[in-house]
């Protein structure tokens, strides 16, 4: 489990700024496998062998979002979820984006 898959989603209450540049560039070197999208969001696309076991990887997502009170859009088509995370609160990423998409790795 990555340094960030360990720690707990903090609720962003605004009034803090998006994270930038130099900010980012530590936390997107423990998820590599994210993009890191105009500095705004993060993206993952999941493969699977079909719907039915993408489906169960959504609700295991769903189940975690809620657990840390923060919730990713999702898309779901046969064999494949894609997962897109971002505060929406402040328009812009916090580290508790980048805990949850290391979270959600866990879960795949």
């Amino acid at each position: 489990m990555s340094l960030l898959a360990a720690k707990t989603c903090v609720p962003c209450r605004g009034g803090v700024p998006p994270l930038k540049g130099a900010e980012i560039a530590p936390l997107a070197r423990e998820l590599p496998d994210w993009q890191v999208v105009k500095e705004h969001h993060l993206l993952k696309s999941f493969q699977f062998p079909d719907f039915r076991t993408a489906l169960d990887f959504v609700n295991r997502v769903g189940e975690l979002a809620e657990e840390q009170g923060h919730h990713p859009d999702i898309f779901l088509a046969w064999g494949k979820v894609e997962i897109t995370i971002w505060t929406h609160k402040i328009d812009g990423l916090t580290e508790s984006d980048f805990i949850l998409a290391a979270k959600i790795d866990t879960l795949h």
